[in-house]
């Protein structure tokens, strides 16, 4: 009796070692998955293996804006060729500047306690165009260009994209992700870009208008 005793502790010694390992090596691959995740969406990471990759188009998107394209092209090259404004300093950080080209970093909220970081070459070309080439971010590859053209009295500003993602259908789930909060930032700044550039313009056009200026 005393060895079948000895031997059912010892068996069930073995069954919650073997539980207890089950467990943490569960927890440590959750662990270790949620690091990943968290790596990718916060552009820390990119899976950039060259292997199933496919392409999705960003946009194309565009803003009518009232107001003259010299103007528009200024609003949209200031943050990064001369002082990045207080109020973007949390969005925007440039790391190094050249002469029509700058490297930004661009930090965009995710969700609660999780922010998206991209670092990109931005080329400048006065004034009908602005380049953004992705160096690091969520996926291993992205390239757009803005095109400001006259129209109608004012500057039609034009926005069209591609982005790549890594592993075949996972790659294009995730691109799928990404390209729609990619895009919907976008929109968001071309927005504000058209609010700004507006604003400016009318603040222009009444000192015009005052006598003797």
């Amino acid at each position: 009796m005393r060895g079948g005793r000895e031997g059912g502790l010892a068996e069930r010694a073995g069954s919650f070692y073997s539980q207890t390992m089950r467990r943490l090596l569960l927890a440590g691959a959750a662990a270790a998955a949620g690091g990943v995740y968290l790596g990718v969406v916060s552009g820390r990471l990119t899976v950039d293996v060259g292997w199933g990759r496919s392409r999705r188009r960003l946009g194309p998107l565009a803003v009518d804006v009232a107001a003259p394209r010299e103007l528009v092209f200024d609003v949209v090259a200031a943050p990064y060729l001369g002082r990045t404004p207080h109020a973007m300093a949390d969005k925007l950080r440039v790391v190094e500047r050249g002469g029509d080209m700058v490297l930004a970093e661009h930090r965009t909220p995710v969700r609660r306690g999780v922010t998206a970081s991209t670092l990109e070459t931005v080329r400048f070309t006065r004034p009908e165009r602005v380049d953004f080439r992705l160096v690091r971010g969520p996926v291993p590859h992205v390239v757009e260009e803005f095109v400001l053209r006259e129209h109608g009295g004012g500057t039609r500003l034009h926005y069209d994209g591609e982005l790549a993602a890594d592993l075949w259908a996972l790659g294009r789930w995730w691109g799928g992700v990404v390209g729609g909060r990619w895009e919907a930032a976008v929109a968001a700044s071309l927005e504000s870009i058209r609010r700004e550039a507006e604003r400016r313009a009318a603040v222009a056009a009444r000192g015009q208008a005052r006598p003797g200026s």
